[in-house]
């Protein structure tokens, strides 16, 4: 089943409720108020249940009564009369009341004083402590999650435990159920029901009963159970954007701005180069996180950081803010040397060349760096150098050695990805020194079979180099006191708060800087002269060198940070390097570090039902966006709508034809369109005088009231919720052309022709306001509009209210369409373009699968092998030379079992039993001393592991921290099974765990 909701909708808390509650499989799509999931209504409504293809529910009641019924049938009738009571007397007070607190900060005292007499009903009816026989049934889950927002948040209702003590006890019951829990967390994180504003204010409010009825529930459900709701069976029409109300401060507050707003408004600043911090202003300094210079970036990278830093960039600028937007080409490490042995060229060569398509393929994208740096360049290297200079001084390093492959004939040691050879694990015999692809595990190089050096295939020895170690531990308190600070008063997505946390709640250790590799930075410290810094040392360092290549006054900003304000836009998985190894870095060094206050993360971008992938050809690249013919506005746009700010979210190729053709095609630039085409063809191109009236000052107040809420959202860096406000706008506009229909006007007396003048004259200069606020999102779509309308180049500041920027007189330029159909012909073209092919097959250990030959060989082979472990045991040899022993073993059965299709028995050609017995009896070194202390500790960690994992699944954890802790579980039980001297592919037999499906 897949559940369609807007973000914030406290309707969909009962029925994700209930889909957790009964465990069936489902998704949830979160949509534009806008968006129409159902295809017959005549209007939008959300949320809405696909219970299957094309066969929907969209009454949140409806649809929780049935999802329970697929668990088990509820044939007790009072919760039909429960289900009605609450949609038709207690839900339409409830969300009046919302309204008016959340929305309107003034509360409803009306609603306020029917829902006291709804709730003292309720509480009279549970003295039985439950609604009906039925315990936990649709009737809980529906009025738990109208009353949630009552009883939680801004909206709650005071005093309500103490007055309603049944209703405490059942409703406590209710919410601490799992299932609940978990749909509280995805519709209202943390209780914050300020989330619900914009769903609240874009939804039309539910009919009032239109005759007196009892408190009582109804004795005869209208709707029978498991019934599909059908197309003639439509909810009330959406209620016009302009019938709501606005409030008597807010007309008048329209009135003073619009006849006196303009003296008051700010001049635009003008940014001269170098830009700097300037006392008792604003200074924000703004970074997104530097693309690796050893691929070409895909979309999602792109809206990941630069797209991201660059909105907010320009909406920073246009609020008159002091503010720097730097980035660059992340230059150093193993990948760009493996990228250069790749494409036979330099490491300098393969940066120079990357380095070239980042900065094209961001300059279409009209990204607006102030600073696009790289850190190959020698101020980087300086001070990378100086502030581990410091660190030492100050003695947060520490040295270590670490057992590495060295390569005999090219004379160095080797990182983990020009290492190759057989898994340890699985037997695959093209693992990487990192990571196996054979069965997805992370290794270390020095535990590969048969290892091989990737430049000259040579066999590397194992050998100790020293290495160097920011001293974590010792700055943890430095780090922790800072982070606290700015979780309390920062802006910090929820993703960047909980891996921050995740990685400090057990206690930081050292972390490795140095590497022995060539392409990268001198380590300037004696004894280590032939090593460089780990990239993820001096990579985050490249913000600060881009200042310094920007100007050399870069201190201003980086050492200044009690007038600087440092805003990092990242992906998730760049989270830890920027909010605990760089800020540990900058406060070890001591040396009045500006250091983080503002994080925003985001989740991932898939490409429609995929992942991007390079090699397979799969989603769009940032070079082949140009080649599409769809303008960057258009990518800017859509990849700002979806952008993955909570949860992931897709690219979709379907969704981005709808969005533009529906929101920017007929919504915006239908309505700047018809505006100025009314004013050139009827006006002669000529503002003209405007007498507004009060319905003309109401659309005032509600066009300013999406602009303040615009203003928060761009504050707090929900640059999605900013969208819906500039289309909420133009929505606006339309209607109220609609409403007074000037083409009929201005056929009609003089008095008519002067109203019609005075509608298109106020809807352009709307669309003034709005060509400011498109700018961040569509800058290219933004010039263009203030060219049609010749603003004044003062308009370009976000005002908290409307101005009126275009007077009587002035005269506009020719209008044109702004944006083009996107036709469904297109859409097929790219999808098939970008489709990509299928993932390979995982090669298998033996392409001669099936020869009886090749089978008799190496089922000798095997028991060869085995008699070879078995006689080690036997005396008691090393423990090391036993699993190195096994390991080839296993490599062997895996190869054979590719061949059979079968799996081999663990002792070879030994009976099953005495196999089975052989796996039982733990290996014992040094008169069994060391190796049962080994079983034994990690019998314990299994132990404490599966007591964990159990225990977040029972709570209902977020999958991803169940999948990880999973992982640890399986990887600790083979370490068991190895010092017990079993195979460890006997636990699982290559099958996925059992568990539940969700």
């Amino acid at each position: 089943m897949k559940l369609y909701t807007d973000r914030g909708n406290f309707n969909s808390l009962k029925v994700i409720a209930a889909l957790e509650f009964t465990a069936l499989p489902y998704s949830v799509t979160e949509c534009g108020l806008e968006d129409r999931v159902v295809p017959y209504l005549s209007a939008p409504k959300l949320p809405v249940l696909e219970v299957s293809p094309q066969r929907f529910l969209f009454s949140p009641n409806s649809a929780t009564r049935y999802i329970l019924n697929k668990k088990s049938e509820e044939d007790d009738p009072n919760i039909d009369k429960w289900l009605e009571w609450e949609s038709v007397q207690l839900q339409p007070y409830v969300v009046r009341y919302l309204v008016s607190v959340i929305v309107q900060k003034k509360p409803d005292l009306e609603s306020l004083s029917r829902i006291q007499n709804l709730l003292k009903f309720l509480n009279a009816e549970l003295k039985s402590k439950s609604l009906t026989k039925i315990k936990d049934c649709a009737a809980d889950f529906v009025l738990w999650g109208s009353l949630f927002p009552l009883f939680r948040g801004t909206a709650e209702l005071k005093g309500w435990e103490s007055q309603y003590s049944n209703i405490k006890s059942w409703f406590n019951g209710v919410d601490s159920l799992p299932c609940c829990q978990t749909a509280q967390s995805k519709v209202i994180p943390q209780s914050d029901t300020t989330c619900l504003k914009a769903s609240l204010n874009a939804q039309p409010l539910p009919l009032l009963e239109t005759e007196t009825r009892s408190e009582e529930p109804a004795q005869k459900p209208k709707t029978q159970k498991n019934k599909m709701e059908k197309p003639s069976e439509l909810p009330p029409a959406e209620e016009s954007l302009l019938a709501k109300e606005a409030t008597p401060e807010e007309i008048q507050a329209a009135k003073e701005s619009w006849r006196a707003g303009l003296s008051k408004c700010p001049k635009p600043r003008q940014r001269k180069h170098p830009i700097l911090p300037k006392s008792g202003e604003r200074n924000l300094l703004i970074t997104s996180a530097l693309p690796y210079v050893n691929n070409v970036p895909h979309l999602g990278n792109i809206i990941g950081c630069v797209l991201s830093a660059d909105v907010f960039s320009r909406y920073c600028q246009l609020r008159n803010y002091n503010c720097l937007y730097v980035s660059g080409t992340d230059e150093y490490g193993t990948a760009t040397e493996t990228k250069a042995i790749e494409e036979g060229l330099t490491p300098q060569e393969i940066c120079d060349k990357y380095n070239k398509i980042h900065t094209e393929i961001y300059q279409w994208f009209n990204i607006s760096f102030d600073k696009f740096s790289r850190t190959s360049i020698p101020a980087h290297t300086k001070i990378a150098q100086d502030i581990f200079v410091k660190l030492e001084k100050n003695g947060y390093i520490s040295k270590d050695g670490l057992e590495q492959l060295q390569c005999q004939q090219c004379l160095r040691f080797l990182a983990d990805r020009f290492v190759e050879g057989t898994c340890p694990l699985c037997g695959f015999d093209d693992a990487r020194g990192d990571q196996c692809d054979g069965c997805g595990k992370l290794l270390n190089a020095v535990d590969l079979l048969n290892p091989k050096c990737k430049v000259c295939n040579g066999i590397p020895q194992i050998k100790s180099s020293n290495h160097l170690f920011l001293d974590l531990p010792k700055v943890e308190n430095k780090l922790k006191s800072h982070l606290d600070a700015q979780f309390k008063k920062g802006i910090w997505t929820n993703n960047a708060k909980v891996i921050t946390n995740a990685w400090i709640r057990d206690g930081l250790k050292p972390r490795c800087i140095s590497r022995d590799l060539k392409w990268g930075i001198p380590i300037p410290l004696e004894g280590y002269q032939d090593k460089v810094f780990y990239v993820w040392y001096d990579a985050p360092i490249g913000y600060i060198s881009a200042t310094a290549s920007y100007t050399d006054q870069w201190e201003q900003w980086w050492k200044n940070p009690k007038q600087v304000e440092l805003f990092n836009f990242l992906g998730k998985d760049n989270v830890p390097f920027h909010s605990v190894i760089f800020p540990s870095t900058l406060l070890g060094a001591d040396d009045n570090f500006t250091v983080v206050n503002h994080m925003s993360a985001t989740e991932y971008l898939n490409y429609e039902d995929t992942k991007f992938s390079k090699s397979r050809g799969t989603g769009v690249f940032g070079h082949q966006a140009r080649e599409t013919g769809i303008p960057a506005d258009i990518f800017r746009f859509y990849l700002l709508y979806v952008r993955p700010e909570s949860q992931d979210s897709s690219f979709s190729w379907d969704d981005l034809q709808l969005k533009n053709n529906s929101e920017l095609l007929n919504n915006l630039g239908n309505f700047i369109n018809r505006a100025l085409m009314f004013v050139s063809n009827s006006f002669g191109g000529e503002i003209q005088q405007m007498k507004l009236t009060e319905e003309d000052f109401h659309l005032l107040a509600l066009v300013n009231r999406e602009l303040i809420t615009y203003i928060e959202n761009m504050e707090q860096i929900k640059l999605r919720d900013s969208i819906r406000n500039i289309l909420s706008i133009s929505r606006l506009g339309n209607q109220y052309m609609q409403a007074n229909q000037p083409w009929v006007l201005v056929k009609g007396s003089e008095q008519d022709r002067q109203r019609a003048g005075t509608v298109v004259s106020l809807c352009a200069n709307i669309a003034t306001l709005l060509s400011v606020l498109v700018q961040p999102y569509m800058p290219a779509v933004s010039a263009t509009i203030q060219h049609q309308l010749k603003t004044p180049p003062d308009c370009n500041v976000i005002h908290k209210e409307l101005v009126c920027r275009l007077p009587p007189g002035h005269k506009i330029g020719k209008p044109s369409p702004l944006f083009e159909k996107i036709e469904t012909s297109k859409i097929q073209e790219m999808k098939k373009k970008f489709e990509g092919k299928p993932a390979p097959q995982k090669a298998t250990a033996n392409a001669s699968s099936g020869n009886p030959q090749e089978v008799q060989k190496l089922t000798d082979e095997v028991a060869a092998q085995g008699n070879i472990v078995r006689e080690l045991k036997a005396q008691k040899a090393e423990k090391a030379v036993i699993n190195e022993e096994v390991a080839k073993l296993l490599a062997l059965k895996k190869r054979l079992t590719a061949m059979t299709g079968e799996p081999v028995p663990a002792g070879g050609k030994q009976n099953s039993k005495q196999a089975k017995q052989e796996n039982k009896t733990p290996v014992k070194v040094n008169n069994g001393k060391e190796d049962s202390q080994e079983v034994e500790r990690l019998t314990e960690a299994v132990n404490k592991q599966g007591t964990l994992v159990r225990d977040l699944k029972s709570q209902k954890a977020e999958k991803s921290r169940i999948d990880s802790e999973v992982a640890v579980l399986l990887d600790l039980k083979r370490q068991l099974a190895v010092a017990q001297g079993q195979d460890p592919e006997a636990l699982t037999g290559g099958k996925g765990k059992k568990g539940k499906k969700k």
